[in-house]
């Protein structure tokens, strides 16, 4: 019975966690859309976003070719 129950709480808490990050889709200017895996974010000294592909890559793109980014 108490693995039962430690089985069901660990489920729940790994439910939790993963709806916690949120995920982005960016439109670029050229027609692309990118899905991200949490939310991108701007390197201010270089204009690029950084940003994880939803197969786990970390990436980056240049500010300027995003037209629009939505969350998901």
């Amino acid at each position: 019975m108490n693995k039962r129950i430690i089985m069901v709480l660990v489920l729940a808490t790994a439910g939790l966690l993963s709806g916690c990050s949120s995920d982005y889709v960016m439109a670029t200017k050229d027609g692309r859309m990118i899905l991200t895996s949490g939310k991108p974010a701007l390197d201010k000294s270089t204009g690029l976003i950084r940003y994880t592909d939803e197969q786990g890559n970390e990436k980056q793109i240049n500010g300027n070719d995003i037209s629009q980014m939505l969350k998901r």
